[in-house]
């Protein structure tokens, strides 16, 4: 699934802790479960946002010139607007869009 077309919340909603959980049987399973997508989703993010950045780069300025480069503006005000990893995360999970597997426990 593309970051663009997430139907994940952009604002702070309340989500039902059973939804949550009902995949595991444990919200802190399923939190660890979503704090780690949400970690790659923004690893993806920032990775597609600092490539798009840098065809628009000059990297001949010195330090005294400022130079305002209106396309990485426009760039970084899109991915401003974007949903945040975690709401991203959550939407992914409550939707079953997340693989995970159990390691085996070392006793």
């Amino acid at each position: 699934m593309s970051v663009k077309d997430t139907k994940a919340e952009v604002n702070t909603i309340t989500y039902d802790k059973d939804k949550i959980e009902a995949n595991v049987g444990s919200i802190y399973e399923a939190i660890v479960i979503m704090g780690k997508r949400a970690e790659q989703i923004n690893a993806e993010i920032r990775t597609e946002l600092h490539n798009k950045l840098d065809e628009f780069a000059v990297h001949n300025s010195t330090l005294e010139e400022v130079f305002e480069n209106r396309e990485q503006i426009e760039i970084s005000k899109h991915y401003e607007k974007l949903p945040k990893p975690t709401s991203i995360a959550i939407q992914e999970w409550l939707d079953g869009e997340v693989y995970f597997r159990k390691t085996e426990e070392r006793n």
